[in-house]
């Protein structure tokens, strides 16, 4: 299946479901950063919820950034998620390995730790961002974020997400978020249905590997309750707006003294994005243009 995310309601709009399938975009992360199996679990997951939490947003080019920042040996995560459907993001140490826990699944708790915080920060696309912090529940980013949502958003939550890693990468990726709105909430027969058929769920890879498609799990949950999905079907990926330019104005904020260190020891410079891991190189000439710019600013500058 595709890498997609959908949208329903049900309930008369009492409930929000949003569904979304991140295999071939986890699968990208994972190539570019040499994700270990446990990294790649971990941050396909909070890529997932990036994309969920963002799925809200009223304009286009709203964003989510989500950092996960536990005790474990994993350290952070960070992942930026758009309303557009992009998402990009990294992991500290991205060849941590673990042993599977308890239950025979890879340990992303014991990865990031069980001590430590979550922290979100939601850019309308207008005004000031909104920014709020909770302390980590277990370290598995589904609980973790589900516990932000109804703690800082005070919105019944339910976010199911996982990532299924096998011998040659990413098998199956997604999430599903459901959240009962202030319409439904005062249904305890509502409320306690849908609490009921999230307990039985296994979790979401199974569903996927089971070739269930996004309509089929929501037709699952509350296809009983007047499901109504949404007709956009949005298509997400890995995406990162770095480039060569980009990389060329930081180095110019540097200033000229630097450059001029990089050229005479360096010959050049060298630059590497953390959210995509890409590489950007830059030789004497260009680093030489750079001053002349800088020489030129300042005369417009004082004229």
């Amino acid at each position: 299946m595709v890498d997609q995310l959908i949208r329903a309601t049900a309930a008369d709009g009492g409930i929000r479901v949003v569904g979304v399938i991140t295999t071939k975009l986890t699968e990208v992360a994972r190539q570019r950063h040499n994700l270990s199996y446990v990294a790649t679990a971990a941050l396909g997951r909070t890529l997932s919820a990036g994309l969920l939490l963002a799925s809200s947003m009223k304009q286009p080019q709203g964003r989510v950034n989500i950092r996960v920042r536990g005790d474990g040996p994993l350290g952070g995560i960070l992942v930026d998620a758009g309303m557009d459907g992009t998402a990009r993001g990294y992991v500290d140490n991205p060849a941590v390995e673990l042993p599977p826990n308890a239950q025979g699944k890879l340990d992303v708790g014991g990865a990031v730790g069980r001590n430590g915080y979550v922290y979100v920060v939601r850019d309308m696309g207008y005004g000031y961002p909104y920014s709020s912090t909770v302390e980590l529940v277990s370290g598995e980013i589904g609980d973790d974020l589900t516990h932000y949502l109804v703690s800082s958003e005070q919105t019944p939550s339910a976010l199911i997400l996982g990532v299924f890693v096998g011998a040659d990468g990413v098998e199956a990726a997604g999430g599903l978020l459901l959240q009962i709105l202030p319409r439904a909430a005062e249904d305890s027969e509502i409320v306690d249905l849908i609490e009921s058929r999230l307990a039985a769920l296994t979790g979401f890879t199974p569903l996927l590997r089971a070739n269930k498609t996004l309509p089929q799990i929501f037709d699952e949950l509350v296809g009983d309750l007047g499901l109504e999905i949404l007709p956009e079907t949005q298509m997400v990926q890995f995406s990162c707006p770095c480039s060569f330019d980009r990389m060329l104005g930081a180095l110019k904020m540097l200033g000229e003294d630097e450059l001029q260190d990089m050229i005479e020891t360096d010959d050049g410079a060298e630059a590497i994005c953390h959210f995509c891991n890409e590489v950007y190189r830059t030789n004497s000439e260009q680093l030489a243009q750079l001053i002349v710019d800088l020489r030129e600013d300042r005369k417009e500058a004082r004229s």
